[in-house]
């Protein structure tokens, strides 16, 4: 099946005007909404309860709107990252399916949609938490219709991490978390990527004592955000297919550090879309659809061999610092703020880098 793709600017996260805009003009139905990918205004934290009120009002709409139970809306993973440092614009990017196909030997964009088994607060940082990943991994790559693992260019995960309650909760069990409330976000995201490492055959199962610490261990597509929202995971996987339909492919590359715009370039190019050797924002010409990156700051406090100082900040948290950085640069590449940046990048590519997904339009 054909995936349309659109991406929605958000006045506030509870602001579904642009959605329900789609499904009045036809675009496409509540009932053909598959996931979503969404950037929201609050400060990427624990207590960042923006990304909860917009999960709450979209799948609402949903059911204002279709005819899905509550029980099948629930199961579509809409990712909320929290934190809009900078310029980066609030947004959603949201994916549909319809009934188009196209010929055999044409690959266009696909998409897969799966929720992991429950991951407990003693799984996170742990292999348990890998192995459920991965196996939600293989379930999304089945549900796109992707038999090759190198037609993936893209995976998002949605993962719970550590609060005070959760980590009560295990204790009444007799059981261990593997970290404090504060890393666990970090931690549920570098064991996440690598489950997604594992799911597409990237790397073997790691063993216990390397995750989260052998940093030579990574994902080149893997995008992991974590939260309090859910306490399964959320996985999205893009990739393309042949024979899928539409208007779109995707492609990836891995940036070499916060600031290599030829990583962001690269990435729309293995896209399908061709750019002049040094290109500008202007090239692209409005055929890039959405963009998505993660990254983190290299831990040796260096940038193009420069000493940073953003480790040291007492007043602004390092990630936020990045975020604003690498979506400062970016916006200049593109021309266009509203761009999908999150960090805490451990396992998503070589430590001090991160994937870059695009999607573009390539025409019918």
């Amino acid at each position: 099946m054909a995936v349309d793709v659109v991406k929605l600017e958000l006045a506030s996260p509870q602001d579904v005007s642009g959605l329900e805009a789609c499904f009045r003009s036809g675009r496409f139905s509540a009932d053909a909404i598959v996931a979503s990918i969404g950037k929201t205004e609050g400060n990427g934290g624990v207590n960042d309860f923006s990304r909860t009120l917009a999960d709450i009002t979209f799948r609402r709409a949903l059911r204002k709107n279709g005819t899905r139970t509550r029980e099948q809306i629930a199961a579509i993973p809409m990712v909320w990252s929290g934190g809009c440092d900078g310029v980066i614009a609030p947004h959603v990017t949201i994916f549909a399916r319809n009934a188009g196909s196209g010929p055999p030997s044409q690959s266009r964009l696909a998409i897969g949609a799966a929720i992991s088994e429950e991951i407990l607060p003693e799984d996170i940082g742990r292999p348990a938490m890998i192995e459920k990943i991965a196996e939600g991994v293989r379930a999304a790559m089945r549900d796109a219709g992707i038999g090759d693992t190198r037609e993936v260019h893209y995976v998002q995960t949605k993962t719970p991490l550590l609060t005070v309650d959760s980590v009560a909760d295990a204790a009444r069990r007799d059981k261990m978390v593997a970290c404090k409330v504060q890393e666990s976000s970090g931690i549920s995201n570098g064991t996440s990527a690598l489950g997604v490492a594992v799911g597409l055959g990237e790397i073997g199962m790691p063993r216990a004592d390397q995750i989260c610490r052998d940093l030579d261990l990574y994902s080149t597509v893997a995008s992991c955000s974590s939260g309090i929202e859910f306490a399964r995971a959320q996985i999205v996987l893009l990739g393309n297919g042949a024979g899928a339909g539409g208007r779109y492919r995707i492609g990836h590359a891995l940036m070499a550090d916060m600031l290599d715009m030829d990583g962001v370039y690269g990435a729309i190019r293995n896209a399908g879309l061709e750019l002049p050797e040094r290109p500008r924002a202007e090239d692209l010409q409005g055929r890039l659809v959405a963009m998505f990156i993660k990254c983190e700051p290299n831990r040796n406090a260096k940038l193009k061999g420069r000493r940073q100082v953003m480790f040291n900040d007492s007043d602004v948290p390092y990630h936020r610092h990045a975020k604003a950085a690498v979506g400062g640069a970016v916006t200049a590449a593109i021309g266009d703020p509203a761009v999908f940046i999150s960090v805490d990048a451990m396992h998503s590519g070589p430590h001090g880098s991160g994937p870059v997904a695009a999607i573009v339009d390539v025409g019918p």
